[in-house]
């Protein structure tokens, strides 16, 4: 049985005059997980991310923390390293860590920028189907391109986890190779503004043993 492994992904939406782009890059014929396919930059949550210390709004802290042993904050610091990682964009602000960056984070401190994770917007989770070789629990956030820092088209810092890094036309992007999920998910933000205030709800696909199921996260509304 594939353990499931809590991952952040990062949707970053650019505004254009022809219509909204999105970054994507292509993973390589040989990863193990959706190979060739086209995503958005993410991965895996490490335990390094849990000591990053995250300012988030309260309805998104509940949104994330609903169904979830992991803090909220270790779950938004993954997806601005993942970002990091693989693409060599910052979201941050100017300013001096008040702790020593672990090995993960170095590269990132270095730069001169605190993670800053007020632009996240929650937006969409989704559990792998049983029967693949790698399964992820995958919170999805989406943030507009105008939150990040320095040349948005400068990719030299990104690792080689995804190649062809780019911005694809929303209009265009269901040409490329996407996997089913994603395709959900673009269905699922089309029209809504990344920069909106935090959703009331947010939607889950849950793919357990026995069924698949499609749910909505409520956050603070599970208690009313």
């Amino acid at each position: 049985k594939t353990a499931i492994r809590d991952a952040a992904t990062v949707i970053v939406v650019r505004k254009c005059a022809a219509g909204p782009k999105v970054l994507m890059g292509q993973r390589g014929a040989t990863a193990a997980f959706m190979p060739n396919k086209y995503v958005f930059p993410g991965g895996a949550v490490d335990p390094v991310d849990a000591v990053i210390d995250l300012t988030l709004a309260p309805a998104t802290c509940a949104l994330l923390g609903e169904n979830s042993d992991l803090s909220p904050q270790a779950i938004a610091a993954a997806a601005i390293r993942e970002l990091w990682e693989e693409t060599g964009l910052i979201l941050g602000s100017k300013g001096t860590w008040n702790i020593d960056p672990t090995e993960d984070w170095k590269a990132y401190a270095k730069t001169g920028h605190v993670p800053d994770a007020s632009a996240l917007q929650f937006v969409f989770r989704a559990v792998t189907p049983p029967g693949r070789p790698r399964r992820f629990d995958a919170r999805f956030f989406m943030i507009d391109a105008d939150a990040l820092t320095g040349d948005i088209d400068d990719f030299s810092g990104a690792s080689d986890e995804l190649s062809h890094l780019q911005w694809i036309a929303l209009k265009d992007v269901r040409e490329f190779d996407l996997p089913f999920i994603t395709e959900v998910v673009l269905a699922e933000i089309s029209g809504r503004s990344a920069d909106a205030a935090p959703p009331e709800s947010v939607p889950m696909f849950l793919n357990t043993e026995e069924e698949s199921l499609f749910l909505r996260l409520r956050g603070y509304a599970q208690d009313g």
